[in-house]
């Protein structure tokens, strides 16, 4: 794992939902892991046909109190997408801020454009909750050159484990700006509870089938 930990104070959750939030995150990540298992096959086999490279994409983002960890996620793009997003930086969709998105990304591929318009593309980070590197609703990881931008009020983010789900990803997801990612992840952080983390999840089910705000 390279070196990139930077310290960021944790936010101490009360005992109760910490508990509470853990069972939800193993139970639901195991059954879904085991439900969903035929369709993860059926997406490795459609990605391998439609493109060369690996099954998984793999790289290094930044959890809870600033710990690097190696997130995976289904392989969307072209196998050399990070040498050619050089060139497509200018093309940002995301207004301010260090993340890069574009709606008509030509480093996508055709199975991988399917995979991200329902999210299908993030199934292996299941396995992160299990382990507890990830929850189910929490800020999305960002990744280390993204943190590198950030100021006091960003760093906020990584005080708590980041998530599968969370406000931006049920508000539109790229229809909005970074600044007001952030905002929500703030929100989300002020008002964490059981009940609100059911509440994202059950909005999550309609956001992915939709679509919305998807690149």
């Amino acid at each position: 794992m390279p070196d990139v930990r930077i310290a960021v104070p944790v936010l101490e959750l009360p005992r109760g939902y910490r508990i509470a939030k853990r069972v939800l995150d193993v139970v639901v990540a195991s059954v879904g892991l085991v439900l969903l298992a035929p369709l993860m096959l059926l997406i490795a086999i459609a990605i391998k046909l439609d493109s060369p490279g690996p099954v998984l994409f793999r790289q290094v983002r930044i959890g809870k109190g600033g710990k690097p960890f190696w997130f995976i996620k289904f392989r969307s793009m072209v196998k050399n997408a990070e040498q050619i997003k050089r060139d497509l930086i200018p093309k940002n969709e995301v207004r301010g801020g260090p993340v890069f998105k574009m709606r008509n990304d030509p480093r996508v591929t055709r199975v991988g454009r399917f995979l991200r318009r329902y999210s299908l593309d993030e199934l292996p980070q299941l396995i992160h909750v299990l382990h507890g590197e990830m929850s189910l609703v929490g800020p999305r990881p960002p990744l280390p050159s993204e943190v590198a931008s950030y100021g006091e009020w960003e760093m906020r983010r990584l005080s708590v484990t980041p998530g599968l789900t969370c406000l931006w990803q049920i508000s539109g997801r790229s229809d909005i700006g970074f600044r007001e990612w952030v905002e929500l992840d703030h929100i989300y952080i002020d008002t964490m509870s059981f009940w609100t983390d059911l509440k994202i999840l059950l909005f999550t089910v309609p956001a992915v089938i939709t679509g919305k705000g998807a690149c």
